[in-house]
């Protein structure tokens, strides 16, 4: 997820009521740790892959944020709870000192499960001693929503590593170890048909784009600055597993044409036809490992879903696509992924409280229907639009990749001391998601909001909304 710090563009901190920010630390707590109670012991300590982190370590890393940042600065005769804990949850901040080798983190079996939730009650109840105590601390208070917004964004990679771990199994086996649940949309209908794929023109010109100041928001999305943008279109939804099948079909896992330079070496090192999470149903005759898939409907194909195995619903969002894979549809479909100042501009207005996201408790996209997601800018900032096609699915749902790279906005200044090491440094070969996912935390995302990740990673809820030149 993204890293950085909060911003409020220069305009006095609005002051939040004692009262309202300790009851939304302990929501956000709470969230967290209920993530964690469908999983055993063994589950909450493996590992899937170095960039994914155990569920215990998530657990412990955010709580060693609030002991690290808060109470270390502002806690009367301040002690840690345990001093091998600086070293084993530190994450990247190398101005705090060593961090235990991110790729090792599944190798921790102690301290164990209990000691770390433990280690969670010790600072929940020391910061509610100081947050009692120091009520009218502004300074305080700010740095307590940043450590809230730095826990909703592990509440979310929980549920992605979790998922990637639970694939590894060859069981496929469930999150919630249960039965699988197959979600109906709304309206009863298991797998509904998506709106159709239609298009939205906006003029372009001079925009805004970035954070007004208004509100949380993290400093990589400031400062708000001037860009130029010419005439362009999106697609009014995402792109769906069927029309990726299609181009799974048509060989475009084989076609050098569609790729990339460097995505196109990933690709064959790796292997890869498919998106991640999918796999053939009962296939008689699997296709060599770098060959074509033979034509089928997506009856054919099973995707891995928090809820187990499930069938392919050809008209919800792909998703778990890597920049390269998204970038080469994109080609494939004579089209193109959207800068994301085209994306922030077209989103301006649009309501990011109304998109699918994980409080929904499903985890997994849902066809685009009718007016539901968000319908985008009317034109304000010198974007007219000369289209009348809502835009579905601007938040929730799934990241959108765009073709910007993550790069700092002009003025961009990192803050002093430790915790300017949450974002700046990480502006360096990744590309910029927009939108949230159904995975995110209601209320987390907004139109300003970057994601970063580099080109290659799958296990996050990543998808397509297709742009071109108008």
């Amino acid at each position: 997820m993204t890293r950085s710090l909060p911003s409020h563009g220069g305009a006095p901190l609005r002051q939040v009521r004692p009262s309202a920010i300790s009851q939304r630390y302990n929501d956000v707590r709470q969230a967290t740790a209920a993530l964690a109670m469908p999983l055993t012991d063994e589950d909450c300590c493996a590992q899937s892959m170095p960039d994914a982190s155990p569920v215990k370590w998530h657990l412990a890393h955010t709580t060693w944020f609030f002991e690290t940042f808060v109470l270390e600065s502002y806690e009367r005769g301040f002690q840690p709870f345990h001093p091998a804990f600086r070293v084993l949850f530190n994450s990247y901040y190398n101005g705090l000192g060593a961090q235990h080798p991110r790729a090792q983190r599944g190798l921790l079996t102690r301290p164990a499960l209990p000691q770390v939730l433990a280690y969670r009650m010790n600072v929940d109840g020391r910061m509610a001693k100081l947050l009692q105590e120091r009520a009218d601390d502004a300074a305080l208070q700010a740095l307590v929503e940043l450590g809230l917004q730095h826990e909703q964004q592990h509440q979310e990679l929980i549920l992605t590593d979790v998922k990637h771990l639970l694939s590894c199994n060859p069981l496929w086996p469930s999150y919630e170890q249960q039965q699988q649940r197959a979600t109906p949309a709304a309206g009863g209908v298991l797998h509904p048909a998506a709106l159709p794929l239609g298009w939205r023109r906006f003029d372009g010109g001079v925009v805004d784009i970035g954070h007004s100041g208004d509100g949380f928001a993290f400093d990589n999305e400031s400062p708000r600055h001037r860009v130029c943008l010419q005439p362009y279109q999106l697609a009014s939804r995402l792109v769906t597993n069927g029309e990726y099948l299609a181009f799974v079909e048509d060989g475009g896992y084989q076609e050098p044409a569609h790729w990339l330079a460097e995505g196109w070496d990933w690709r064959k090192s790796n292997q890869l036809n498919h998106p991640l999470y999918w796999r053939p149903v009962q296939s008689p005759t699997p296709a060599r490992p770098d060959g074509p898939v033979p034509a089928a409907s997506a009856a054919a194909w099973e995707e891995f879903t928090l809820g187990g195995a499930s069938p392919l619903a050809p008209h919800r969002p792909v998703v778990h696509l890597s920049y390269y894979e998204a970038d080469a549809y994109a080609r494939w479909a004579g089209a193109r992924l959207p800068t994301e100042a085209e994306w922030e501009s077209a989103a301006a207005g649009a309501d990011s409280s109304t998109g699918h996201f994980a409080d929904s408790g499903e985890w997994h996209p849902r066809a685009a229907q009718g007016n539901r997601g968000n319908q985008g800018s009317q034109g304000t900032q010198g974007t007219q639009l000369t289209g009348d096609m809502p835009l579905a699915q601007l938040f929730g749902d799934a990241w959108q990749w765009t073709q910007s790279s993550y790069a700092a906005y002009p003025g961009f200044r990192i803050a002093d001391g430790a915790v300017g090491e949450y974002n700046g440094k990480f502006m360096v070969n990744q590309y910029v998601l927009r939108g949230g996912s159904c995975v995110t935390p209601a209320g987390h995302v907004r139109a300003t909001y970057r994601n970063f990740f580099p080109a290659t990673a799958r296990w996050q809820v990543s998808g397509i909304r297709l742009a071109r030149d108008a």
